[in-house]
């Protein structure tokens, strides 16, 4: 590419990607080394308070406090978090309901249906968490291989049944999960607690398919954060070993903070308050496609999160894109980046140094000029999907 393009770094959980903490502060009275170190002095301070403050509080309200004030005080502290919890849960069972209900055919002719059959249900991840999930398979038995789908940020798998469509027409397996936080699987909306979770569940997931389908080569497609989740699942050799390839769309790689400061304060909030969300978020997001009914679908879904994205959750996009930036020549899986030259949400450029970089033998990199970051609900989506097809049938051509 030729020319840089400008990337929105810190912005809004609706358009996928980190609101900025402190979008004005430009410049600091103090060096950025002393302030690094006044700041962990501060840091190891607060923690201080964190960890010993309540454990004195206790020991001097025990001794104040009659045991029946004590009872009972434990008692309404019981009832919040059970009310808590049966809030998470009720809505948990609210978006399962809505995911349920999405229609994985698109398709009312009789002949189309019976080409394919498509099933949900529920996985059980590395945590023991109920993940969403869902499986599209061409009724024919000569099944090429199986492509699974990790969705981006905010959004759930089941977006990418027009994408299935395409794969199962061309007799590839389909299977789409859905992460923690997101679509039907457990978890407050939004809240991502850690993306290393994530890539546990996606290698789980992969084991699983393996196990109900001996011998059928198998792909990993992630977008977005997604995106990253894939490339760290695949840089494990247990995960690697299964896998035919990797798809990458628009990966969430090289995010960083709008300003030093936000990236030397995010652990600190992320400890402390995981769950706080930023309320000067952006919450109409930014054009993520060049086609209007495909963002007025995406922004008008009641599955979609497009809230402020949470503290823990910034957070953990910030540590895994910097985990995989600076781990980009230990990468040895076969893969395929593609990436809108005028995406505002990721980064073309550290798509094409991770191309550039990347050990792997067999790579391809695909940078279209002029699209946005949603690729595959651009207006050329069939192109992108049909070169997606094709890249995984040129890898089985070769294995």
């Amino acid at each position: 590419m030729e020319t840089a393009v400008r990337v929105e770094e810190l912005t809004s959980g609706a358009s996928s990607r980190i609101i900025p903490v402190f979008k004005n502060l430009r410049q600091s009275i103090l060096s950025y080394n002393a302030f690094r170190k006044s700041l962990l002095l501060i840091y190891s301070f607060f923690v201080w308070i964190v960890l010993l403050l309540p454990r004195r509080r206790r020991r001097s309200s025990s001794a104040a406090s009659s045991p029946t004030q004590s009872r009972t005080e434990a008692a309404a502290s019981l009832k919040r978090r059970k009310f808590g919890l049966r809030r998470d849960e009720e809505d948990t069972l609210r978006r399962r309901a809505l995911a349920e209900g999405i229609d994985m055919m698109e398709e009312d002719s009789d002949d189309w249906n019976s080409r394919f059959q498509w099933n949900t249900f529920l996985f059980f991840g590395a945590r023991r968490n109920a993940l969403f999930c869902r499986s599209w398979f061409p009724v024919s038995n000569e099944l090429k291989g199986i492509l699974i789908i990790i969705h981006g940020l905010n959004e759930h798998s089941g977006r990418y049944t027009h994408f299935a469509k395409q794969l199962i027409s061309c007799n590839f397996g389909v299977y789409a999960m859905d992460w923690i936080g997101h679509g039907g699987s457990d978890g407050l909306h939004g809240y991502v607690p850690s993306l290393d979770h994530v890539v546990a569940d996606t290698g789980a997931f992969l084991e699983k398919i393996k196990l109900e389908n001996p011998g059928v080569p198998c792909f990993l497609f992630g977008h977005s954060t997604g995106g990253a989740v894939v490339l760290k699942a695949a840089s494990y050799p247990l995960i690697e070993e299964m896998l035919e390839g990797i798809i990458l769309t628009s990966p969430a790689l090289r995010v960083k903070p709008a300003h030093p400061i936000v990236g030397a304060v995010a652990p600190i909030f992320s400890l402390v308050a995981p769950r706080l969300q930023f309320k000067g978020a952006n919450k109409k997001g930014i054009p993520v496609s060049r086609d209007p009914a495909a963002l007025l679908a995406k922004y008008s879904d009641p599955l979609v999160y497009t809230g402020p994205i949470r503290v823990r959750t910034g957070h953990e996009i910030l540590r895994i894109s910097s985990y995989l930036t600076r781990n980009f020549k230990s990468i040895t899986a076969p893969f395929l980046v593609l990436h809108g030259s005028a995406d505002r949400v990721t980064d073309p450029l550290a798509s094409q140094d991770l191309y550039n970089e990347a050990a792997s033998e067999f790579k391809d990199i695909k940078l279209y000029e002029g699209f946005l970051h949603d690729l595959l609900f651009e207006p050329e989506r069939e192109d992108i999907a049909r070169d997606i097809i094709n890249w995984m049938e040129n890898r089985l051509s070769l294995a």
